[in-house]
């Protein structure tokens, strides 16, 4: 599995967690619905950091919080 797979599992999982859906989420991130559903539909192939974070503020959430996963810890090395 890879990065751009792994951060859309882990946005599924967090708005899934908290039961609203996806244009909640991208209300509450003050992102526009299409830039997340480009990550969650794998439009979008290298989603920047400073989306995540703009996800994680909406969410309430750090950074931090968002990684330290097993979906993350799990994830094979990019560059062999």
């Amino acid at each position: 599995i890879h990065l751009v797979d792994t951060i859309k599992l882990r946005i599924l999982q967090l708005y899934e967690e908290r039961s609203i859906t996806i244009n909640k989420l991208a209300n509450l991130s003050a992102l526009p619905p299409s830039s997340l559903k480009a990550i969650l539909y794998g439009r979008s192939k290298n989603p920047k950091i400073l989306t995540i974070k703009i996800i994680c503020d909406g969410l309430g959430i750090t950074l931090t919080d968002f990684f330290n996963t097993d979906y993350f810890n799990a994830l094979d090395q990019e560059i062999e």
